[in-house]
């Protein structure tokens, strides 16, 4: 069977969240002992992360390498387990269709007819126009979380990068969550966010899930 996702390998945690993430869900739709089909495309995070969060012409040579040896293998979609990265990927262009968080949840949010909505993520991807104008040009009221609340945001998504998470943190996370869900619907946008996200909230929308099941809809076609 010809291999369908191709997955760029990131930050160690997020891939492998991704990773075990895919499977799940493929197990779910194929059961017995099935395993998603994909092949793992591993970068230097190190020099990435480095010149994240902030598009330049470093950051679009240090990614274009990876996505110029993906072009060459001819897949057919590509994951990448980082929002932030997608303002790269844009700017590269490239031809192998992209599951791209912010496509995909302007369709998922529409779909739930959700006129307005809270945005979570790290502290950049908050105060960014990347994603607010997106949402904005497509009928969605973007809201923030209040200054204290984006800080501690912040601070979550950087302990559970740092793998220092507690259960007093986590929390203290969902707590949050689930204040700001009980008027509007949030949307995550920060994988490290979504590995630790509280299960069954319908009024929460986490684009690292709207990525990974729309990719399992394409390999089980």
């Amino acid at each position: 069977m010809k291999t369908k996702l191709v997955l760029l390998g990131l930050g160690s945690r997020t891939t492998s969240f991704y990773l075990t993430a895919l499977n799940s869900l493929y197990n779910q739709e194929k059961g017995g002992y099935s395993t998603c089909p994909l092949v793992l495309v591993n970068t230097d995070f190190n020099t990435i992360n480095s010149l994240l969060p902030n598009t330049s012409e470093q950051l679009d040579f240090a990614v274009s390498q990876y996505t110029d040896e993906i072009e060459t293998l001819n897949f057919q979609h590509l994951l990448i387990p980082n929002i932030t990265l997608h303002a790269t990927i844009d700017r590269l262009k490239i031809n192998t269709k992209v599951l791209h968080p912010v496509c995909l949840s302007i369709k998922a949010i529409n779909d739930r007819h959700w006129g307005k909505v809270v945005l979570f993520g790290s502290l950049f991807s908050m105060t960014s126009s990347y994603i607010k104008e997106q949402f904005i040009a497509n009928g969605i009221e973007v809201i923030l979380p209040s200054q204290d609340d984006m800080t501690f945001i912040d601070v979550v998504r950087q302990r559970i990068y740092n793998e220092t998470d507690t259960e007093e943190l986590i929390e203290s996370y969902h707590s949050i969550i689930n204040k700001y869900t009980e008027n509007t619907p949030v949307v995550l946008s920060c994988t490290e966010l979504s590995i630790l996200k509280p299960k069954g909230n319908k009024n929460l929308l986490d684009m690292a899930q709207v990525q990974l099941e729309e990719a399992i809809k394409h390999i089980s076609l």
